[in-house]
């Protein structure tokens, strides 16, 4: 009997895709270059249950049933496209070729186009959840062919996270949508822990705040608007203690990692010329904390700044609780900001409140408040940003000042606060209705005759003004990217 799938790449979210998609009534194809790995899977995790091992591409493709459904999950560049030229030849018509891993969506864009030339069908899928949700039931996020949707969706839906009876995974779009739409998520998800980083920095250097009350503290967010995975699992991490019976995070390196899915959203901003200053400001943190040598040499010539302490910690700890709602809204609507103008310029149809349905189960980001975003957007389909919302706009309104405090605290203390900073300065700079961006158009005209627009004229009529008096009337041409 041959097998409802296949899949390549034996890694822990491999392995445990396997073993949800067999959970489901699914029979499943394994492969692994490796092939080592493909016998301790069979002999292992995988023994009496309907799993097939195969050690050739070949011998995995005979192993399915038509169409012939192969997913890879497999490191993200080079390795998948050596992986589909050698799957091509193998499949029939109306087969598909799934990509389950952190893609880069323009590649999705382009190794699309390249299957489908060959009367194949390709998918490009964001899959979030990490192992647990692998496993459990991850947020899966697919785009591409769109013929290809319809043989795919049971199995998906089926192996997602459910809230309710929802699948947390439905169709996002045509071309490379899913994996931009699970790189987005990926930078929203490095917002969200650099903000609660910073607040867990200022209620130890600011407060003294033991793990072991700070777990308390943690506890208790997750029982209000602050109900989310990140915040569940910071309650953990503040009471797990190491083998000597200290909490373990005290003894843990001050230096992140990134594998880069943060930084090509604030890439994607720039291009696009989408504001992501929260997001990208937490990539640069990690950067920053990478460069550790650095700032301890930094750190003997610049003395610390002499901390105040608190006087009313229990109303700081209130601030602190509506500062990082306060910014944990402008992370996500920085975010939606940037889904939004991709899927205009792609043409891709993004339906934002059903994507924002997607990450309420199953994924890092999950948290309560998805259903608030879901309604926003689905309630106003044309509207421009989430702060705009009116139950977003009232939390704002409450909220701004404790964020503003917070913040104001923090650097006068010298306590760094990188994304809770920027979310401020991008709130208090959209809401304002008269940037300085006016000397700017005049330098811009000034020493490179890029013309500027006045407010006592019609808009899209550019002016230039000889300043020196020895300048001449020829201008530069105006755009803008």
């Amino acid at each position: 009997m041959k097998s409802s799938i296949g899949l390549i790449g034996l890694a822990v979210m491999g392995e445990n895709l396997v073993l949800n998609l067999e959970s489901k009534g699914y029979s499943v194809a394994v492969y692994n270059r490796t092939t080592s790995k493909v016998d301790s899977f069979i002999q292992g995790r995988a023994k009496g249950k309907h799993i097939t091992g195969t050690y050739s591409l070949e011998e995995l493709v005979e192993n399915l049933e038509s169409p012939r459904k192969v997913m890879m999950m497999v490191k993200a560049g080079e390795a998948v496209d050596k992986t589909i030229e050698a799957l091509i030849p193998l499949l029939d018509k109306g087969d598909i070729i799934i990509d389950g891993g952190n893609s880069n969506y323009e590649d999705t864009g382009r190794r699309l186009k390249y299957v489908e030339s060959k009367q194949l069908l390709y998918i490009g899928t964001g899959v979030s959840g990490g192992e647990e949700g692998a496993l459990k039931g991850p947020s899966i996020m697919p785009g591409g062919s769109p013929e290809a949707w319809p043989l795919v969706k049971p199995i998906f839906q089926a192996i997602s996270a459910k809230v309710g009876e929802v699948p947390c995974c439905d169709w996002i779009g045509k071309g490379g949508a899913g994996h931009f739409v699970k790189m987005v998520h990926n930078g929203i998800e490095y917002g969200d822990m650099e903000l609660i980083c910073e607040i867990y920095d200022i209620m130890r250097k600011l407060l003294q705040l033991d793990p072991k009350k700070m777990e308390q503290v943690f506890s208790e967010w997750n029982k209000s608007v602050l109900d989310s995975y990140l915040i569940e699992i910071t309650k953990d991490i503040m009471a797990f203690m190491d083998e000597d019976g200290t909490p373990l995070v005290d003894h843990i390196l001050d230096s992140a990692g990134q594998k880069g899915t943060g930084k090509w959203t604030g890439i994607e901003a720039l291009k696009a010329g989408v504001p992501l200053t929260l997001i990208v400001e937490s990539v640069f943190a990690r950067s920053v904390s990478s460069q550790r040598e650095e700032r301890l040499v930094a750190s003997k010539v610049f003395p610390a700044t002499a901390i105040t302490p608190v006087e009313d910690q229990q109303t700081f700890i209130t601030m602190l609780e509506k500062a990082l709602y306060a910014a944990k809204i402008i992370s996500y609507a920085q975010g939606f900001a940037l889904i939004k103008s991709a899927g205009e310029t792609n043409d891709w149809d993004l339906d934002l409140g059903n994507i924002a349905l997607l990450w309420r189960g199953g994924c890092i980001i999950r948290s309560a408040f998805l259903d608030k975003i879901s309604k926003a957007f689905m309630s106003k389909k044309d509207l421009p940003n989430l702060i705009l919302d009116p139950y977003f706009l009232k939390i704002l309104m409450e909220n701004q000042e404790s964020l503003r405090k917070v913040v104001a605290t923090a650097i006068l203390n010298g306590i760094p606060t990188p994304s809770l900073s920027a979310a401020l300065s991008w709130f208090d700079s959209y809401r304002c209705d008269n940037l300085p961006a006016n000397l700017l158009q005049a330098q811009r005209d000034y020493f490179g005759a890029h013309t500027y627009e006045r407010i006592d004229k019609k808009r899209g009529e550019f002016f230039h003004t000889n300043w020196t008096g020895h300048g001449g009337e020829t201008v530069s041409t105006t755009y803008s990217i």
